[in-house]
């Protein structure tokens, strides 16, 4: 890499194996969005399938539900409110995290052009955006979450 006298940011003085650290760190921080929005879409789809299943049930009826590791009894009258502000509040992360997906996704392909990144399979061909990861794993997150 050459070094500019004077104008210029640090990043362009750094050397190879710190563009590939800090790549695989921006990587890694990306695949872990994609598991956190896969998990908390996963539990969006639990509480969808408790609402729908206590929904049309007499709301004096006695359920029972987990609070902190404990089992609690209560009516459906006042479980229910309670199951869909979680709801409500787990689509709201999930969007908010799509956001930063989205913002860490630019971010990864404004360094790839920066540094000139390219990916390699295995077989030696360049990476194509299904061929990676998380490209695959976008499939699950696009999920019928809402009613």
């Amino acid at each position: 890499m050459s070094t500019k006298a004077g104008g210029g940011d640090g990043r362009e003085q750094i050397n190879e194996q710190a563009v590939v650290n800090i790549y695989g760190t921006m990587r890694t921080e990306l695949n872990q969005i994609y598991s956190k929005i896969t998990e908390l879409e996963m539990e969006v789809s639990e509480h969808s399938l408790v609402i729908g299943a206590i929904q049309l049930l007499d709301p004096s009826r006695r359920c029972y539900r987990m609070i902190g590791g404990v089992l609690v009894e209560r009516t459906i009258r006042e479980v229910l409110p309670a199951v869909q502000r979680n709801k409500a509040g787990l689509e709201e992360v999930v969007s908010r995290l799509n956001e930063a997906l989205e913002k860490k996704k630019k971010d990864i392909a404004e360094f790839e052009l920066k540094y000139k990144i390219r990916i390699r399979k295995p077989d030696g061909d360049v990476k194509d955006d299904g061929g990676r990861k998380e490209g695959s794993a976008h499939g699950v997150l696009v999920g019928p979450a809402s009613d």
